[in-house]
């Protein structure tokens, strides 16, 4: 692991350039890699799970888990989720001051049924806790780069139910913090496809 220089300064204002008005709370949320050494209270913890609780999900299944490991507090489980990130993503999130491993249900408690909805549903949860983080001054970076079968074996996930992203979270740190290249890209503009892209009126390609 490349050592990272001290940090100084503060973090970047990383609040959306929305083409659209939208709620401020929304545009304030982003995915920071470098992380302040300040421990995540207990009580915050909670307060992301409720939001997550609250989310939406087909049949009101619920499908959402989360391992959570805080590097000062649980530093073995801390060290073993770490070790499931790919080898880009453990540079930075070493210095997290929480690593979390969600987990999608993958069938319906009240049949047994697959539930083909199941991480929709969990990023819905995911989505809600990333926003309740940016309330507290906080903020989540969800990963897809984590070796699955690793966070099985790491957390003792069970049958029927699949390890889906990595989370770091803590209060953001300055870019200062970070080796290249994740310092210029704590900095970079954040860039959105436009909504004519995606937005669609009555059948595919007619922009909204």
């Amino acid at each position: 692991m490349t050592d990272a220089p001290a940090a100084t300064g503060v973090p970047p204002d990383r609040t959306a350039p929305a083409a659209h008005p939208i709620a401020p709370l929304l545009a304030s949320r982003w995915s920071p890699r470098s992380f302040l050494d300040r421990e995540v209270p207990e009580e915050m913890l909670r307060r992301l799970l409720e939001a997550a609780r609250w989310a939406p999900s087909c049949y009101n299944a619920q499908p959402w888990h989360y391992v959570i490991a805080r590097r000062h507090r649980e530093p073995e489980a801390f060290a073993a989720l770490l070790g499931c990130l790919s080898s880009g993503n453990r540079t930075w999130c070493a210095r997290a001051p929480v690593l979390m491993i969600s987990v999608a249900r993958m069938d319906f408690p009240q049949n047994g049924s697959p539930n083909r909805h199941a991480w929709h549903d969990l990023g819905a949860a995911s989505t809600l806790l990333a926003l309740e983080a940016a309330a507290l001054g906080l903020q989540a970076h969800q990963m897809a780069g984590f070796d699955a079968a690793k966070a099985r074996a790491a957390c003792a996930v069970p049958e029927g139910y699949e390890p889906v992203a990595a989370i770091a979270l803590g209060h953001p740190g300055s870019p200062d913090a970070l080796a290249e290249p994740y310092r210029t890209r704590e900095t970079s503009p954040r860039i959105r496809r436009p909504i004519e892209e995606f937005g669609f009126l009555g059948r595919w390609g007619e922009a909204l």
